[in-house]
């Protein structure tokens, strides 16, 4: 009996060190769908002139997901839901800093209100911005994702020790 006890707060001390690094990698593959969003939009305005509705309706389905229900959220304002501020905007996205909040915010309060030309120059200011942010949240991931998992195999075998 008490080798199982060991053996399961083993297993929830890597597991609290695995939802640690979850939030590293969310806010990895977060970025990296942005930036993917930003491209598509330039790319859509400047050669196709598609709505704003269809470009988010063809994104890939990967991003969709990566996204967090952030297009869902812009989506709701296009179609007049909902209004757009910050909580509507990021309702149910906790692991972005307030920083990243502003900035993803004003991309969306900006986007479509202008001619194409300046819209397309605006796109590309916040993809170069959106692109720091993905450094950033990339090798924090990587510096700080692994060693979450690592910390709670260490406190795991760090628990079993103290108890045996």
């Amino acid at each position: 009996m008490k080798i199982l006890i060991l053996v399961l707060l083993f297993l929830v001390s890597v597991y609290i060190g695995y939802l640690f690094s979850r939030k590293y990698k969310t806010r990895d593959n977060f970025f990296k769908a942005i930036i993917y969003l930003c491209q598509k939009f330039d790319i859509e305005i400047n050669y196709s002139r598609q709505k704003m509705k269809s470009i988010f309706d063809s994104i890939d389905e990967k991003y969709k997901k990566d996204l967090k229900g952030l297009d869902k959220n812009f989506l709701a304002f296009v179609d007049k839901e909902m209004s757009l501020d910050k909580e509507s905007l990021f309702k149910n996205i906790g692991f972005l800093k307030e920083e990243e909040k502003d900035i993803i915010f004003n991309f969306f309060k900006t986007l479509g209100r202008s001619d194409v030309e300046s819209q397309s120059k605006e796109i590309k200011n916040f993809l170069n911005r959106f692109e720091d942010f993905s450094i950033k949240a990339s090798q924090e991931q990587k510096k700080y994702g692994s060693l979450s998992i690592k910390l709670g195999v260490a406190f795991g075998f760090m628990v079993i020790v103290l108890f045996i």
